[in-house]
C-alpha cells in the first residue's frame, strides 16, 4: 500500500482525477444535509437572475437556485451511475468468469451474445429500453446496467482466460480443485485490479448516459433534479440566460473527466507492464 501511495503522489493525472472525484462526491454528500435554498422553492419574481451574492450560480426559469439543484443533481448522478455499474458488474463478472471456467459452448455463446449487443450503440439500447418501460430513474438504471453487462463480461472473460493458463491455476486444477473454487480463490482475486479500473471508467460512462437520458426526458423525472434535465430546460433560454446551460454542462464534464483520469491513473499504477513501459 505504501508503494502504491508513493507512486500515486508522482502521478499527476491520478491526483487530478482523485480531487475531482472527491469534489463530486463531497458535493453530493453535503447536499444531503444542506443546500443554499430548497431545490423546489419557486420564486418567479427572481427567475433567470445571473450569478449574485444571493444566488452564486443564478436562478432558473422558475426562480429556483441553480447551485442547490446542481448539488442535489450530483446525488442523482451518483445514485443512478453507482447502482447501474454495480448491477452490470455483478452480472457481467459472473457470466465472464463462468464462460472462462467452462469454455466450450458457454464461452462461445457469451462471446457471440456480447458481439450482438456491441453491434448496437449503448445509448440507443438505453433509449429503447426506457422508451418501452417508461421514463423513470429506475428504468434508466436498468437500461444503463444492461449495456454494462457485456462490457464487464468481456473484460472478465479475457482476464480470466489469462489466469487459467498460469502455472498456479494449473497446479490447483491438478490438486483436484473444482472450477468454482479456483475461480473464487485464484482467478477473481488476481483480476480485481482490472475490474476496479473498468468499473471506474464505466461509472463515468454511466453518468454521461444518465445525463443523456434525462436530457431526452427518459431519466429521472421532476421534481428530482438532474443535470441532464437542467440542460434540457436551459436550451429554451440559451440566448436569454446562457449561464443556465453552462453550470450543469460543466458539472457533467468535470465529473466524467475526473473519473476518466482516475481510471487511467489506476490502470497505470496497477498494471506493472505499463509502469515498466513508462520507466523504459
Amino acid at each position: 500500500m505504501s508503494a502504491f501511495l508513493a507512486r500515486a503522489r508522482r502521478h499527476v493525472g491520478f491526483q487530478i482525477g482523485a480531487v475531482l472525484l472527491l469534489l463530486f462526491v463531497g458535493t453530493a454528500l453535503v447536499s444531503v444535509f444542506w443546500t443554499p435554498y430548497p431545490v423546489d422553492e419557486l420564486a418567479m419574481r427572481f427567475k433567470l437572475r445571473p450569478s449574485s451574492p444571493e444566488h452564486w450560480l443564478g436562478t432558473d426559469h422558475l426562480g429556483r437556485d441553480v447551485l442547490s439543484r446542481i448539488m442535489v443533481g450530483a446525488q442523482t448522478s451518483i445514485t443512478v451511475g453507482l447502482i447501474a455499474v454495480v448491477l452490470g458488474m455483478t452480472v457481467g463478472v459472473t457470466l465472464g468468469a463462468w464462460a472462462a471456467a467452462r469454455g466450450g459452448w458457454v464461452d462461445e455463446a457469451l462471446s457471440r451474445t456480447s458481439d450482438l449487443i456491441f453491434a448496437f450503440p449503448a445509448v440507443l439500447i438505453a433509449i429503447l429500453i426506457t422508451s418501452v418501460l417508461g421514463a423513470s430513474a429506475r428504468n434508466a438504471i436498468l437500461a444503463i446496467a444492461i449495456f454494462n453487462i457485456p462490457v464487464f463480461a468481456r473484460v472478465t472473460r479475457g482476464a480470466s482466460l489469462a489466469m487459467w493458463s498460469r502455472d498456479f491455476v494449473r497446479a490447483a486444477t491438478a490438486m483436484g480443485r473444482g472450477p468454482i473454487g479456483i475461480t473464487l480463490r485464484h482467478v477473481l482475486p488476481n483480476i480485481m485490479s482490472v475490474l476496479i479500473v473498468q468499473a471506474t471508467i464505466q461509472f463515468a460512462v454511466a453518468i454521461l448516459a444518465e445525463a443523456g437520458l434525462s436530457y431526452l426526458g427518459l431519466g429521472a423525472q421532476p421534481p428530482v433534479p438532474s443535470w441532464g434535465r437542467m440542460l434540457r430546460d436551459a436550451q429554451t433560454y440559451i440566448f436569454q440566460a446562457p449561464e443556465l446551460a453552462l453550470w450543469p454542462g460543466l458539472a457533467v464534464a468535470l465529473a466524467v473527466l475526473g473519473l476518466n483520469m482516475l481510471g487511467d491513473g489506476l490502470r497505470d499504477l496497477l498494471d506493472p507492464r505499463l509502469r515498466l513501459m513508462r520507466v523504459g
